[in-house]
């Protein structure tokens, strides 16, 4: 199990899961970026977040670094009023004794993370630079960094340094308790930080190298150099986080069976058989994308309201005759009874997005709709999967936004978000690209939404006919400004073969033409 390392997807996954969660705000974004160390940007609700594969130890040790380095900038994003840079002196240390006042605040809500945290900072003492190795007054940040946070220092300081060191730190705690009891935010500790500067006489200006998670001197390379480490830092910070066992936050088995379950999904979500990328079938891959934006609570909320009874497996359907009358039922004219039936739905379907540019001016809703849509058929728990296609330097792109072994989650969230409508509709080549994973998958239903005519009418038809010869069903939704264009592209799609068409005039309706195809099926 160690030997398998998880994917970027599978991380931001739960990283966005997790972040929201602990922080409470559900408009965070989260970014594995190689090029900065870890961080929170408050005015863009992002975390930047270092890759796992930076961090040391075995791969279960590195994702409880990650985690806590995930749960740090969540505290960071619910108590902090401002994050300044870590470049510079003033920053760095105002920063500094925020990571302590956000974990004691954290901890209130999040005990769990006590030895996590003892962990961590026994890991993070191998990361932090020989003071040796740190040159001019940098070397006095670190000192108070080393000496505050984790109650040593690597290496040795003159002994006036050092004595200066302990004062600030001190008087550092001392602020850091009023700050607790009496409430006091990130703006009342940023007015003491200049004192702490005096008392190690540094300029607030002067630059701080950058230390990140990384392969360097001082690693707990055996179970009893980190034990050592362990006991250490979990004495120090008794008095914060109570009495914690050495052995105990080592072994981490609280936190063993999540990673168990994420290495499970990880494998789920692997590649079965026929590659994308083999067949011209890309994958979009930002993770900075914030796909918040195409949610629509109120639509996502109304359609599982709307198709509750689905889920359940029973359906009411009115009738011509049962045991109970509907009178509103009958004025309008229809059949005046109804009863439950039992529905279930195993159709296993493949949906195509049609992203050319004459789209562009309402893709946001476009996406948003859909979204609503993938959220209801995994309510549903219906087998699909998510293609899109558009034009990107003069060449159309099929993007796979959601393979049907996939749970629909943030990471295909992401993807849809990111795609940007432009260029033409050349369904025909579309379609020849997905023919062989479709061929290999066999779904149930192949539906396709789309606002305009293909450029290639007889192509497309031939390409209908393929698929419909290996028993898939062929289906196409419409779009159109108004009834009248959405009927008119409806009828001419249904003049290229497809078993079905539908016309949709206002976009928020298309998830339930959709579910109307799952119903009828």
């Amino acid at each position: 199990m160690q030997a398998l390392s998880l994917r970027n997807d599978t991380l931001v996954d739960i990283a966005t899961f997790l972040v929201r969660r602990w922080s409470g705000k559900d408009n965070i974004t989260i970014e594995i970026s190689n090029k900065t160390e870890t961080r929170t940007r408050l005015h863009e609700n992002r975390v930047i977040i270092t890759p796992i594969d930076r961090y040391n130890g075995n791969n279960f040790q590195k994702y409880r670094q990650f985690r806590t380095s995930l749960w740090h900038e969540a505290m960071r994003v619910r108590f902090c009023k401002k994050i300044l840079s870590s470049d510079h002196a003033f920053g760095f240390i105002l920063n500094t004794i925020e990571t302590r006042r956000i974990e004691l605040l954290g901890r209130k809500l999040w005990q769990g993370m006590d030895e996590e945290l003892i962990f961590n900072y026994s890991y993070m003492w191998s990361y932090r630079p020989l003071l040796g190795s740190v040159y001019g007054k940098a070397r006095m940040v670190e000192a108070f960094y080393q000496y505050f946070l984790i109650g040593d220092i690597k290496g040795e300081l003159q002994p006036s340094s050092f004595d200066k060191v302990v004062k600030a730190v001190e008087y550092a705690k001392k602020i850091l308790d009023d700050a607790i009891e009496k409430n006091y935010d990130t703006e009342w500790l940023e007015t003491k930080i200049p004192e702490i500067l005096r008392m190690l006489d540094l300029d607030a200006l002067i630059t701080v190298p950058l230390s990140a998670p990384k392969r360097g001197p001082g690693l707990a390379v055996t179970e009893q150099d980190l034990v050592k480490a362990l006991s250490k830092i979990a004495k120090y910070r008794e008095n914060d986080l109570g009495k914690i066992d050495p052995k105990s936050a080592l072994e981490g088995k609280e936190i063993f069976d999540e990673y168990s379950v994420l290495l499970e999904e990880n494998r789920k979500n692997e590649n079965i058989g026929l590659g994308t990328d083999t067949i011209g079938i890309r994958i979009p891959a930002e993770t900075s994308v914030d796909e918040t934006k195409i949610y629509d609570l109120d639509l996502i909320s109304n359609l599982k309201a709307k198709f509750r009874q689905w889920k359940t497996g029973w359906r009411e359907q009115h009738v011509i005759a049962g045991d109970e009358f509907d009178a509103e039922t009958y004025i309008e004219g229809h059949y005046p009874f109804f009863t439950d039936i039992k529905k279930t739905i195993n159709t296993r379907i493949v949906i195509l997005l049609d992203h050319s540019s004459s789209i562009s001016a309402d893709q946001l809703e476009y996406k948003k709709a859909t979204l609503a849509l993938c959220e209801v058929l995994s309510y549903l728990k219906v087998k699909f999967a998510v293609y899109a296609f558009n034009t990107e330097q003069k060449q159309v792109v099929c993007w796979l936004i959601k393979p049907e072994n996939m749970k629909w989650n943030y990471v295909a969230a992401k993807r849809l978000a990111q795609i940007v409508a432009n260029g033409g509709t050349p369904l025909a080549e579309v379609y020849d690209k997905m023919y062989p994973i479709l061929y290999s998958k066999k779904p149930d239903i192949f539906l396709t939404l789309s606002d305009g005519e293909p450029s290639d009418p007889n192509a497309v038809r031939n390409m209908v006919k393929a698929f419909k010869q290996i028993g898939i069903k062929m289906v196409a939704i419409g779009v159109g400004p108004d009834t009248t264009r959405a009927t008119i592209i409806a009828n001419n799609l249904k003049y290229l073969g497809y078993e079905r068409t539908l016309a949709v005039s206002r976009i928020n309706d298309i998830p339930k033409r959709v579910l109307s195809v799952l119903g009828g099926s």
